[in-house]
């Protein structure tokens, strides 16, 4: 019996085949470029596991429908992504595959796998952000994911834009959303280079960690998880999450009891697999006819 991980990115699909041990044993991963040929590709890698395969577990770039009830569950919805508005993403894998689907957003499929196997094993509340190309949250709360009408837009939410910050935001919506103000390509129109080119002491990275503490400050208020992870290509600047914790610190002014910041606020265990880990486990819940949760 094996179980199949789809991490359907916006810049690239990771598809996965392990067993029930979790070990790995096949992985594909291409460029995403238009539905037809991306989702072609899903499928081809799929069928040539078929005779095994117990269930699938997707991760998706977004937004996306997750709402059972709905008539458009299971499509990728009003994606800024080109050709890839209103796609029936789910629909497609069923109509060629009778399995158990397990489909959710690749940051709700990275904060299981943290959930699940790595920094939040112990916890039963978290709160995943992925920082990259786009600023996404999943958030775990008793178990559940947390949704209702659709999955959390963390990354939109509106943030207080830095007084040495004359940036007009990024983000075609909202301008300076969090999304628009702190997200990879944002810091790349403002700085004119990408993060991972910027020094560790460029006064840059105060700014970009008083966006990201403010989201963290609001998340806390509102959900109050046991513990938030921050990953993405972002955060993989070795400076910026004490960065975070300080201006975390200093919002909350003492208001908010939470463990120590360096418990409180970590960095994803899984790495760059959480998601695929995710969808392994939400693969394996699926197969075995619940929704995920933790006793």
């Amino acid at each position: 019996m094996t179980y199949a991980a789809i991490e359907a990115g916006g810049t690239k699909f990771v598809c996965s085949v392990g067993d029930a041990q979790g070990g790995l044993l096949d992985q594909f991963t291409f460029p995403t470029t238009v539905p037809g040929e991306t989702l072609g590709r899903v499928i081809h890698f799929l069928q040539g596991h078929a005779g095994d395969l117990a269930a699938i577990g997707i991760g998706s770039f977004g937004p996306i429908d997750t709402c059972p009830q709905s008539p458009s569950y299971g499509y990728i919805t009003s994606t800024p992504k080109p050709n890839w508005q209103s796609v029936n993403f789910l629909g497609q894998l069923k109509a060629h595959f009778q399995l158990p689907i397990a489909w959710t957003t690749d940051v709700n499929a990275a904060a299981y796998g943290e959930y699940s196997l790595g920094a939040g094993r112990q916890v039963r509340s978290l709160v995943y952000y992925t920082i990259g190309t786009g600023i996404g949250g999943g958030a775990i709360q008793a178990g559940r994911f947390i949704g209702g009408l659709s999955h959390p837009e963390m990354g939109h939410m509106r943030v207080q834009v830095h007084p040495d910050d004359a940036f007009p935001g990024h983000c075609p919506f909202h301008q300076t959303c969090l999304e628009g103000l702190a997200s990879g390509p944002a810091i790349a129109a403002r700085m004119g280079r990408p993060a991972s080119d910027l020094p560790a002491d460029d006064p840059f990275w105060d700014i970009e960690a008083y966006y990201l503490a403010q989201a963290l400050v609001n998340t806390s208020l509102i959900l109050a998880p046991e513990m938030i992870i921050l990953g993405g290509g972002v955060m993989k600047q070795g400076h910026l999450l004490d960065r975070v914790r300080a201006q975390f610190e200093s919002l909350t002014a003492g208001y908010i009891k939470t463990p120590t910041p360096e418990d409180y606020i970590q960095g994803p265990a899984l790495q760059d697999n959480a998601a695929t880990i995710g969808c392994f486990a939400l693969a394996r819940e699926a197969a075995q006819g619940h929704f995920p949760a933790k006793d």
